[in-house]
């Protein structure tokens, strides 16, 4: 699903979905997958539920698993859609997913300006 792209990315496609919930997601399987791929070391118990952060055009999004939505899917709220370039949705789309330090810092920095991501 993703592959290497740069020294802090990956590079993806999903299909991009408008959605009504407040959050983005994305199947709760894949999330999962993709949390133990790039934030688990092996060693002792570790959650497998910290956000993702997937750039989509030229925004960073903070994204969820979620029961119900469709595999290879970025549920995006309706609001965050309208600045980017996503037309007729379902669309298939570029993404970049951030790499496990680079997720990290990007979220420590939302965190500590208390500003989540979008």
């Amino acid at each position: 699903m993703f592959e290497p792209f740069s020294r802090g990315y990956y590079m993806g496609r999903l299909y991009i979905e408008p959605s009504a919930d407040e959050h983005t997601t994305m199947c709760k399987q894949q999330h999962e997958q993709l949390n133990e791929q790039l934030y688990t070391t092996g060693e002792g118990v570790e959650r497998l539920n910290r956000p993702l952060v997937i750039k989509l055009a030229d925004r960073h999004l903070s994204v969820h698993g979620e029961e119900g939505v469709p595999a290879d899917t970025l549920s995006v709220p309706g609001r965050l859609l309208d600045g980017v370039s996503v037309r007729n949705p379902p669309t298939l789309s570029e993404v970049l997913l951030a790499k496990g330090d680079r997720a990290s810092q990007l979220l420590a920095v939302a965190a500590g300006s208390h500003a989540a991501l979008d």
